[in-house]
């Protein structure tokens, strides 16, 4: 018998990146008009202390620009205001604000957005600089603070998040089941997981854990229709994709025969694809457990219950 769940959200990876240059406005206009119920996106802060929507800690990879982006300007006549992307149409790269800007439009009041928190930043600054912001939009506490979706990779970013911005939502982004359960399960309403790692025997468990529990379940990065039927039969919460007008048209599809639809997308890449198999998803957590651990430190666990009765 087939779930009669709501299907899964669909989340444009950086807008739809498959299409624009990823993190910018005309990404997330066009996953806005593919019919995205949310944004996400990244940030980082220039020196003078301006949020940047932006993937990279360098600006070399997707810009005509160089270096570290924490040390350049964005404002003045070398500042990053100037740079362009790489990737046609040339865009300039957003700000925080513009993209708060975007969503507050009338057309747009329904759309989330889910700011991915890089392990780079540090947690006073970055969250003080977000809660100035959001805190001068008009009617924010109803209009916008219940739309932002804090994603957080490292366990030093819990608790400045609790304080300064309470009244957002924190999920956990990561590769790994066991820091997810170990760091983040108290603190986190959700779970945005690597799609290969929730595809794994263990996955399976934190899947059915998640669903007892309460916990949205997010997956990412889903492109391909076989792999967003799977996340369907997982009964995914949202599918963050580069293809949002992909999943919208298979969405589209389902609401109409969810079965026909299901059997026309097989389950044999489960068992054909080597990036599905345990080995290769447990090298992809230790790799993500000694990134974190090299940039942002030992994990400490943080419990939202402890946190309130010390305020």
């Amino acid at each position: 018998m087939l779930s009669s769940k709501p299907l899964p959200e669909c989340w444009g990876h950086r807008g739809a990146s498959a299409a624009f240059p990823e993190n910018t406005l005309v990404s997330f206009e066009k996953a806005i008009r593919d019919g995205c119920e949310c944004i996400e996106s990244d940030v980082h802060v220039s020196l003078d202390n301006v949020i940047l929507m932006f993937h990279d800690p360098s600006l070399d990879r997707t810009t005509n620009g160089k270096g570290l982006l924490r040390e350049h300007y964005w404002y003045g006549p070398d500042g990053m205001e100037h740079l362009r992307t790489i990737k046609e149409p040339k865009q300039s790269i957003p700000t925080f604000p513009e993209l708060i800007a975007l969503i507050m439009k009338p057309e747009n009041r329904h759309v989330k957005l889910n700011v991915d928190v890089k392990v780079y930043n540090d947690p006073d600054r970055i969250f003080s600089l977000m809660r100035d912001i959001i805190s001068v939009q008009p009617d924010w506490e109803e209009a916008l603070a219940p739309r932002i979706i804090l994603g957080l990779w490292h366990s030093k970013f819990i608790a400045p998040a609790q304080t300064m911005l309470p009244y957002c939502r924190l999920i956990h982004i990561g590769f790994s089941i066991n820091i997810a359960r170990t760091y983040f399960w108290e603190s986190c309403s959700g779970f945005s997981i690597f799609f290969s790692t929730l595809a794994s025997a263990h996955g399976e468990k934190f899947r059915k854990d998640c669903k007892a529990a309460g916990k949205d379940l997010i997956v990412w990065t889903v492109n391909k229709p076989e792999y967003m039927a799977e996340a369907v039969r997982w009964e995914a919460d949202a599918i963050i994709t580069d293809v949002p007008h992909t999943w919208i048209q298979l969405r589209n599809s389902l609401k109409a025969d969810r079965k026909k639809t299901l059997s026309q997308h097989g389950r044999s890449f489960l068992w054909t694809t080597w990036r599905l198999y345990f080995p290769v998803v447990r090298f992809w957590e230790i790799i993500a457990w000694y990134w974190l651990k090299r940039l942002g430190g030992p994990m400490q666990k943080y419990s939202l219950i402890a946190t309130k009765k010390t305020e």
